[in-house]
């Protein structure tokens, strides 16, 4: 799987957390943001409002696309 870097800017109590927990697990921060952003996108996935917002507004987005490509 390609890997895409990112920069990620976390409150110091809630970065020193991630690196308690990352050591209690003996995994890296890095993995511990994974699976917390994992399972967020699990959860969304899970979430039939969120996902209905989500269609209409890729529908007004294709909508946007479409006039600006006549």
């Amino acid at each position: 799987m390609t890997r895409k870097a990112t920069t990620v800017r976390l409150p110091e109590d809630l970065a020193d957390t991630a690196e308690v927990v990352a050591r209690a697990r003996g995994v890296s921060v890095n993995q511990v943001l994974l699976d917390a952003l994992q399972a967020e996108v699990d959860r969304v996935r899970q979430d039939k409002e969120f996902m209905t917002l989500l269609h209409t507004l890729a529908e007004r987005d294709k909508e946007i696309l479409d006039r600006l490509a006549e």
